[in-house]
């Protein structure tokens, strides 16, 4: 390549670059490093609670606290409704003392569950089940 064709390369790549002075020139944002286009997933609040409501409630209260007739010790007992009924004017203390110390055909918790454990399950109830 002769030293004017490589010189005339270079004026030509030099104007285009600059866009011949003339052209007002557009910034190009560029993407921020926080800026995220996927979604963040949710974490689940409820997710150590699921578990123990799975472990130890769901067999007899049912997926969605429907509750109903269950066999337990080899008694059939029907097993109240968290979603309905009785259970939605439970208060708090009326729930921690039930999973605590059971009674009417359900175990007690006490000695099994964690006071914060209780609390996370009432939590729960309050939230998935009675939509609270």
């Amino acid at each position: 390549m002769t030293f004017s064709r490589l010189a005339f390369l270079l004026v030509a790549l030099a104007v285009f670059v600059t866009g011949c002075g003339n052209a007002p020139q557009t910034p190009v944002a560029s993407p921020s490093p926080t800026t995220s286009t996927a979604a963040s997933p949710t974490p689940d609040e409820f997710a150590a609670v699921r578990v123990i409501y799975t472990k130890d409630c769901l067999s007899c209260h049912g997926d969605k606290g429907q509750g109903g007739p269950t066999k337990v010790d080899g008694k059939t007992i029907k097993v109240p409704a968290l979603n309905s009924g009785h259970a939605l004017g439970h208060s708090d203390k009326d729930f921690t003392g039930q999973i605590r110390e059971g009674g009417d055909g359900m175990p007690a918790f006490e000695k099994k569950l964690t006071p914060k454990e209780i609390e996370g399950i009432i939590h729960f109830i309050r939230k998935e089940i009675q939509h609270k």
